[in-house]
């Protein structure tokens, strides 16, 4: 096992411990991993806060990163997510405003390391808040106001994967047509420089010799 340092506010801390580790508690090494849980704010609805905890989210993660102790720091930035249910979209504009602002902070961070980065989500949420029709139309009530929508979306999730870390001749596969988040698992594994074991679903990467 490499060092770890998994990072996240309460709100989202068990989506990378708890749900990544396969829905098992607790550490499988505590001598090669660290969890740094940032409390959540408590008794306010996520549009009054919208920034939430990102930019302390982000700031921990980079620390980590330049601190060269770890092989991989785990991050969860839930701005999008929690304040996208809220269905107030002008808090919600503030909220990825903020998380891009963290995301920014890593990635700085990887650079300064020569590390490698992987970005991506495990659902859509703030990307679109208004309900549609099936011909993707904006709906609205009886008085003419938008109908907005605070679930969950079903669009495709994009990935990210860059950093001065990354082999030449690495490039996503183009016979994954129907990748997803359990995918990124082999991902993760193959751009550490281990063998994904045979009954995990297919990396999203391979490399290609010029």
């Amino acid at each position: 096992m490499s060092p770890s340092c998994i990072n996240s506010e309460t709100v989202k801390f068990g989506h990378v411990t708890f749900f990544w580790n396969g829905n098992r508690s607790g550490y499988f090494n505590p001598e090669m991993e660290e969890y740094a849980e940032i409390p959540s704010d408590v008794g306010i609805t996520f549009n009054v806060q919208p920034k939430m905890k990102a930019l302390e989210i982000g700031e921990k993660a980079r620390d980590a990163i330049l601190s060269r102790k770890f092989d991989q720091v785990r991050v969860n930035i839930p701005n999008g997510d929690m304040v996208g249910h809220t269905g107030d979209i002008q808090a919600t504009v503030v909220a990825c405003k903020a998380a891009d602002e963290a995301v920014k902070m890593i990635i700085d961070a990887i650079e300064q390391v020569c590390g490698i980065y992987v970005v991506t989500a495990d659902h859509g949420n703030a990307e679109d808040m208004v309900k549609r029709n099936k011909s993707g139309q904006p709906l609205y009530d009886k008085s003419g106001k938008l109908q907005i929508l605070t679930s969950h979306t079903c669009q495709p999730v994009p990935i990210a994967i860059g950093g001065p870390g990354l082999a030449a001749g690495v490039r996503f596969r183009n016979d994954v047509p129907d990748g997803g988040l359990a995918n990124v698992a082999a991902t993760v594994m193959n751009l550490h420089g281990y063998v994904a074991p045979n009954d995990y679903e297919p990396t999203l990467i391979e490399v290609v010799n010029n």
